[in-house]
């Protein structure tokens, strides 16, 4: 029987362990995809800790997957042996339940989540459904392409998704994970991108990224400068920290929308500032296997680029401490195959 090398956690806040077990063979509706590689996302830490509802183990944690697909199950058509895929948090959808009938495939009631409610990509192989696979562009490395699958995608669909048009204001609160792709979206999009985080040190990264104007919100106060600008159309919220998003939320335009994707603690907002300007606060879901895949083929296509930090599986405890610990610039990345 051939076997393969993954990583997982056995319990709760178990350690990382690096176990061989069977290759899976895939199943109906199913494909087995070999993983190049795989993001380290802080939301792998729902498994590691085991603080997502439900959760069985041993899980192979991991949903920002490369790879190629290396097996198809019966009954599935249209993918091919040998071709460059990727699979992120959206692990699949029923397309039967009323939320996909209505057309919120995101949020089906038999929906899978990569690597928390079945086995991800911290692994060689892995089984994913063909309704969560995307096509990655022939030309993007696998090494690259994985934490777009994630972080990217994020923010790139919440992007597109805002409203916004070309010429509007957006800013983008931190210039972290997340927020570094999400100033280079915006720029490649058209808008006029403002970058906002803490520190005169970060704003040659801003400007390098995208950026034409950059707010420091450590010496200066996030809202008034954005109002110096006519008000943001858009501020996508990338920080964690909900005292920041409160702080530059009286920046939002009139009908101006504060789009969260950063999973920060409780935030305050005026109920005044949103009455008197039509103002919103919303949050936004990463998307699904089709966004995914406009989003690789548009960094592809436009050069949008992840800064990533690279580990091999055995390093995986390494990794995995350097992101939750915020000092990786920007990405971790588990290097599976060549």
């Amino acid at each position: 029987m051939k076997t393969m090398r993954v990583v997982q956690v056995s319990k709760p806040d178990g350690p990382f362990e690096i176990v061989e077990r069977p290759i899976p063979e895939p199943g109906a509706g199913t494909v087995r995809i070999k993983v190049k590689a795989c993001g380290i996302c802080h939301s792998d830490s729902l498994t590691k800790e085991g603080s997502f509802p439900g959760i069985q183990f041993p899980r192979v944690p991991g949903h920002e997957v490369a790879g190629i697909i290396d097996a198809i199950g019966p009954g599935v058509e249209g993918w091919a042996v040998g071709e460059a895929v990727g699979v992120g948090w959206n692990g699949g959808y029923c397309g039967k339940c009323d939320n996909c009938r209505r057309g919120n495939l995101f949020a089906c009631v038999k929906g899978q989540i990569t690597g928390v409610t079945y086995d991800g990509g911290y692994g060689e192989y892995m089984i994913a459904a063909t309704s969560g696979v995307a096509r990655m562009p022939a030309d993007l490395p696998a090494n690259e392409a994985a934490p777009l699958m994630c972080a990217g995608l994020t923010t790139f669909n919440a992007l597109r998704n805002s409203g916004a048009r070309g010429g509007d204001v957006v800013a983008v609160l931190g210039l972290g994970g997340l927020g570094h792709l999400a100033v280079q979206y915006a720029a490649k999009m058209g808008y006029h991108t403002v970058g906002i985080a803490r520190g005169k040190d970060k704003e040659a990264l801003a400007r390098k990224l995208g950026a034409s104007v950059y707010i420091d919100s450590q010496s200066q106060d996030p809202a008034v400068e954005l109002q110096k600008l006519g008000g943001a159309n858009v501020i996508l919220a990338t920080a964690i920290s909900g005292d920041a998003m409160s702080a530059v939320s009286g920046g939002l335009a009139i009908n101006g929308t504060m789009i969260v994707v950063g999973a920060a603690d409780s935030m305050q907002i005026s109920p005044m500032l949103l009455l008197m300007g039509c103002r919103s606060v919303k949050g936004w879901y990463s998307g699904t296997s089709i966004d995914s895949q406009d989003t690789l083929q548009f960094s592809a296509r436009t050069g949008v680029q992840s800064m990533n930090e690279y580990y091999p599986m055995e390093k995986v405890n390494e990794a995995y401490e350097r992101m939750m610990s915020g000092k990786a610039r920007f990405r971790v990345v588990l290097t599976i195959a060549s």
